[in-house]
């Protein structure tokens, strides 16, 4: 009965303690982003995301299951 006591007790420490960790690390990136600098910010806003590139105009998992998908017509020889 005391060892369950014991255990108890310590799990609410980890639980407790784990909730701190992560509150604390997502505050701290809320707060990186909220004190970033306006080229940074500007920087960040450049970036090539829109660009389509050939792996994200046609990914294979969007082949159902059984159909050749790129890779089988890559593959097929006539």
């Amino acid at each position: 009965m005391f060892r369950r006591l014991i255990f108890d007790s310590s799990a609410a420490l980890f639980t407790v303690s784990a909730l701190i960790t992560a509150v604390s690390i997502y505050v701290a990136i809320a707060w990186r982003a909220l004190r970033m600098k306006r080229p940074q910010l500007q920087r960040f806003g450049s970036l090539p995301f829109d660009v389509e590139t050939r792996a994200a105009a046609a990914p294979l998992a969007a082949a159902p299951c059984g159909s050749p998908g790129r890779a089988g017509a890559e593959s097929s020889v006539d």
